[in-house]
């Protein structure tokens, strides 16, 4: 049987803590966006909420996937 990895484990943490701090980031940049439509920031703004939701996804799962890898091991690759 076989042990968790511990430091990946927390590393694994790590990235879900980033996540949680992303997914109130991202929504509340994208409102203050659209709620100033008419200033001249409008465009750089949502392109910054949009890019930080991307993000909220991406470390959403490279977080659970190195919690999964720390738990059961990586899977060998077959060629």
């Amino acid at each position: 049987m076989r042990r968790t990895d511990k430091d990946m484990l927390v590393t694994g943490l790590k990235r879900l803590a980033i996540t949680v701090v992303l997914m109130f980031t991202a929504p509340i940049v994208l409102y203050q966006a659209f709620k100033n439509q008419e200033n001249f920031l409008f465009w750089p703004v949502c392109i910054v909420g949009i890019i930080l939701a991307f993000f909220a996804v991406r470390t959403g799962f490279k977080g659970i996937m190195t919690i999964m890898d720390s738990m059961f091991g990586k899977k060998p690759k077959s060629s």
